[in-house]
């Protein structure tokens, strides 16, 4: 089979949207010569601006029965021969025959198998690795887009030079000296995510004082208040710090977190992209899973205490927040600066050649 002109629609959040991204590569890989589109929402399309195997982004914010009917009719005319749909809802299976694409992949899940032409089966527990971005990997190779799973542990984003370079000169223009400390504190899915705001201040205090430098913490408007407590702990200790939640798109975010020396972060959707950026990344895990959703590759390190009740998968505890009250500050910064310094040491020299009779 051959396709020339795919329509990909996006998860809806951007962790899944970061996990997504090996097999949206893949896709590329596969389909060299097709133009790929990708719908997604607005506080995600940013995440694909320098993707290039993304030939263009549609934002969709449409809320209303007639505006989602008007946006797919409008999808019709652009001649899609293929729409690999990676959100797992009903209306994106609509959308897609709303729009007339003729060849509508995904997994059969939402009641929306008879608007896909390749419903295919969902992975059951134990079928593929626990790590969620072979679950999107496996749509593709379960609709035959692809022949096997990509060797290779760490996702990454695309252009993370030209985002650090553009995050530098953004947090210069907040005052920020480097190196400078990334925080998250927040996490969407709920409180029991979340390690404690004063720690997050503790551990970065703890890391400025060894190496120098200022903080950012980051956050959505909604976590401000939260993210303000932990830059107000941070600035009290004499270490320049901003509290820039709610005042960042997506596509800042990810420039200012490209710049940062080390990210400390809940698990989040800043987390998956600090580590996508390859940026020194620490989580702190507790009520979810991080053989499932934690972070990948060699500058990542999730901190966590193996108590007898996590992961739990709750959005808050109904009990004592052990799992992430047992966590101490003085682990974080060990492991973080410990990430600092592998980032900062030079690459191995290549080994001689071997000599012939050697």
């Amino acid at each position: 089979m051959e396709y020339s002109n795919i329509l990909v629609r996006a998860t809806n959040w951007v962790g899944d949207a970061v996990m997504s991204l090996p097999a949206l590569r893949a896709l590329g890989a596969g389909f060299p010569k097709a133009r790929i589109t990708v719908v997604a929402k607005p506080w995600v399309a940013g995440l694909y601006a320098r993707e290039s195997w993304a030939a263009e982004i549609i934002p969709y914010a449409e809320t209303t029965l007639a505006g989602k009917w008007r946006f797919a009719r409008g999808l019709s005319g652009r001649g899609f021969d293929m729409a690999l749909l990676l959100q797992n809802a009903f209306e994106a299976a609509a959308m897609a025959r709303v729009a007339g694409v003729p060849e509508r992949i995904g997994y059969n899940r939402d009641g929306r198998g008879w608007l896909l032409t390749r419903a295919v089966r969902p992975p059951g527990k134990g079928e593929i690795p626990r790590h969620e971005r072979f679950y999107y990997l496996e749509l593709l190779r379960r609709a035959g887009l692809i022949d096997a799973l990509p060797e290779g542990e760490a996702i990454r984003l695309e252009g993370a030079e030209a985002a650090r370079a553009a995050g530098n000169a953004r947090l210069a223009a907040q005052g920020l000296a480097q190196p400078v400390i990334g925080l998250s504190p927040g996490a969407a899915y709920g409180s029991a995510k979340r390690w404690p705001a004063e720690r997050f201040a503790q551990a970065a205090l703890m890391v400025a004082r060894i190496d120098g430098g200022s903080a950012a913490v980051f956050g959505s408007g909604s976590e401000r208040e939260l993210c303000a407590e932990v830059a107000d702990r941070i600035a009290r200790e004499g270490v320049e710090c901003r509290n820039l939640a709610g005042e960042t798109t997506l596509a800042e975010f990810i420039d200012m977190a490209a710049a940062c020396s080390v990210f400390l972060t809940n698990d989040s959707g800043s987390m998956h992209i600090a580590s996508a950026l390859g940026v020194p990344t620490v989580a702190v895990f507790g009520a979810t899973d991080a053989e499932a959703t934690g972070p990948t590759g060699p500058l990542a390190r999730v901190v966590r205490e193996a108590v007898e009740c996590s992961p739990c998968l709750l959005r808050s505890c109904p009990i004592d927040h052990r799992c992430m009250t047992r966590v101490s500050p003085d682990r974080v910064a060990e492991a973080a600066l410990e990430l600092k310094s592998v980032a900062a040491a030079p690459p191995p020299a290549p080994l001689p050649p071997k000599m012939e009779g050697a």
